[in-house]
């Protein structure tokens, strides 16, 4: 597939599914030596170290890098600071790259290096996942009322699009899906989206509220469950 057929977006996308239950339909991680890039909070990286012989899992907020190195993880996960437009880590190294929502977050001019850098360290015919949210969606609607990530999601779409062109890497497939989010109540919305350490999330009483309202025109009797229209895009480096 080349750079040419691949989709940003896919309007009638339908399959509802768990990201989690993706990974090993898509990947091989038995005995895999594996790289994620912008672990976050570290849930994916624990799931993938249950069959991948190593993970090591970069991030550049600090705050929650002090906790996942803190936290009882499994020993086959190596918890250190880097980002992916500069990865500490050897040529050829790895089987498998991962960033799960995290390319959009690497500044825009530093893009096509963090593409550059996961071609170096990934060994000939290794894979690259890389999922994004797409665009669209009512979770998205309020996201973009205090932070709007069109142009970073679409950079980083076009980033993808030239490592393609260049020949980096090759695209094997997309998967279009729809990533079901529950929240209790605005609450835990709040805890969940608007207090990441990794964004600074400041917003006025005037701008909550109405954030505040837009969530709860969602509301039911079970809380909010929203269906976030996700894309991977599975690479491989080539031989």
């Amino acid at each position: 597939m080349t750079s040419n057929e691949m989709r940003i977006a896919d309007p009638d996308v339908s399959l509802v599914a768990d990201e989690n239950d993706l990974l090993n339909e898509l990947l091989t991680l038995p005995g895999a030596s594996v790289l994620e890039l912008g672990c976050g909070k570290a849930d994916k990286t624990r799931l993938v170290a249950q069959t991948a012989a190593s993970v090591l899992a970069l991030e550049v907020d600090t705050i929650q890098l002090a906790d996942n190195q803190a936290s009882d993880a499994p020993a086959n996960i190596r918890f250190e600071f880097g980002g992916a437009e500069a990865i500490p880590a050897a040529d050829e190294r790895f089987d498998i790259v991962m960033m799960f929502k995290s390319l959009h977050h690497v500044p825009t001019d530093l893009m096509d290096d963090a593409l550059t850098e996961i071609h170096r360290v990934l060994k000939p015919g290794g894979m690259a996942y890389i999922s994004e949210p797409v665009y669209a969606g009512d979770f998205n609607d309020i996201l973009r009322l205090f932070h709007d990530e069109k142009a970073v999601r679409d950079a980083a779409f076009a980033a993808e699009l030239k490592a393609v062109s260049t020949h980096k890497l090759s695209l094997l497939k997309q998967t279009f899906f729809l990533q079901p989010m529950h929240f209790a109540d605005f609450r835990q919305y709040e805890d969940r989206i608007l207090k990441v350490t990794h964004t600074d999330h400041t917003l006025s009483p005037e701008l909550i509220d109405t954030v505040r309202t837009k969530f709860n025109q969602h509301m039911t009797p079970e809380g909010v469950t929203f269906h976030m229209p996700i894309r991977v895009d599975l690479f491989t480096k080539p031989a």
